[in-house]
């Protein structure tokens, strides 16, 4: 089959759901806006159309409406502004696009996590089933022709498990910007700080790390630093005991020196695309206890970058034990100043097709200059 690749200038389109500058924008709007920003840097002409708010950016950013009703828009927005477009990068969260139904030319879903338990936690059941079933019945029937790229092993294993073929689907781990080599952000607090960092909605489950930090609390001491804003965050203030602190949303700069002095970064979420977080703490040397869940056993190295958990009570154990042994570490300098394993993992900053893993291509990448196979 004759494939070639697209790297001249090319004009691209990424269709999402929100825009940096939404309140409840996460890791996939920080991951579409390193796409779009480093495909811009590299010539190409990128454009983003998304439900409102907006903000300015290095590549256009078009309002499509509000948070639903930009889906019914789409169709009738790209056949207005953009049937030029050389490619068309669908993200689904949750719900995709359906680029396919309405456009003939080169498209690809970019895929972070399936939303099959969520759908419950936001809907009524009527509502819940509707959205699964578009999810994991039509989503793959309408990209049966086109590639998906799944930002892990772990999604691309859910992919195919709804019915996606693995020869259809494109492992590109996410990336992270390094802090600069010499940047002062600091050493680690005196005192034991844990941190719990990222939007404060149902599936990041951070009540349940309210909960082990009442059984955490009176054999480590410590402070719990919880950094991030939703729509949860007043009752889970009011769940919270001694020693909890709330920031709110914090600016970057203001996150690396949080993680540079944490002791552990706690990632209770239970399911993830990948989990960039995971990966600015490694390259912090802040490890993680999480969940053995999916996306998060892509981006922590059990027993090496972190701990994965099975249950609750398992959870307060990881995190006793690591701090315990991180105490010590810290306390003899054993703590070297290499990166983690885990931003290892991520080497290049080009999409192109890669080696095959597990019936479907992985590729290592950070933020991609654009490449589409022609065939599809």
């Amino acid at each position: 089959m004759a494939m070639g690749l697209v790297m001249r200038p090319s004009r691209i389109l990424f269709l999402a759901w929100r825009d940096l500058a939404n309140p409840l924008a996460g890791g996939s709007e920080v991951l579409i806006d390193r796409l779009a920003a480093g495909s811009a840097e590299r010539g190409h002409e990128v454009s983003l159309l998304c439900a409102g708010p907006t903000g300015p950016r290095k590549y256009d950013v078009y309002d499509n409406g509000g948070r639903y009703t930009q889906y019914v828009r789409a169709p009738a927005t790209y056949l207005r502004r953009f049937q030029n477009v050389d490619l068309v990068v669908d993200v689904a969260n949750g719900l995709s696009f359906f680029v396919p139904l309405f456009r003939h030319k080169p498209a690809i879903c970019l895929v972070n996590h399936l939303h099959t338990d969520q759908w419950e936690q936001w809907f009524a059941p009527p509502l819940a089933t509707l959205g699964r079933t578009l999810e994991r019945r039509t989503m793959p029937w309408a990209y049966r022709r086109r590639l998906f790229i799944a930002v892990s092993a772990s999604t691309a294993s859910d992919l195919q498990g709804i019915g996606v073929s693995g020869d259809s689907i494109r492992i590109v781990p996410n990336g992270i910007d390094l802090p600069a080599e010499h940047a002062d952000i600091g050493g680690k607090a005196a005192e034991p700080l844990f941190v719990c960092l990222g939007r404060l909605v149902p599936h990041k489950r951070v009540a349940l790390v309210l909960e082990a930090w009442e059984q955490v609390r009176p054999r480590l001491g410590g402070r719990l630093v919880i950094a991030g804003d939703g729509p949860q965050r007043a009752a889970l203030e009011r769940m919270a005991g001694p020693g909890v602190t709330f920031t709110g949303h914090i600016s970057e700069n203001d996150k690396q020196l949080l993680l540079a002095r944490a002791w552990l970064l706690l990632h209770p979420a239970m399911v993830e695309g990948w989990g960039l977080v995971v990966l600015e703490a490694a390259a912090a040397r802040t490890p993680t206890v999480g969940f053995d869940v999916a996306g998060l056993r892509d981006s922590v190295v059990h027993g090496q970058t972190g701990l994965l958990a099975t249950s609750q009570e398992d959870f307060v154990e990881a995190w006793c034990s690591l701090t315990q042994n991180s105490a010590r570490a810290y306390t003899h300098g054993l703590i070297g100043t290499d990166t983690s394993d885990a931003v290892q993992l991520v080497a290049q900053c080009r999409l192109l097709p890669g080696r095959c893993r597990g019936g479907h291509r992985e590729t290592a990448v950070a933020s991609p200059a654009v490449a589409v196979e022609l065939d599809r």
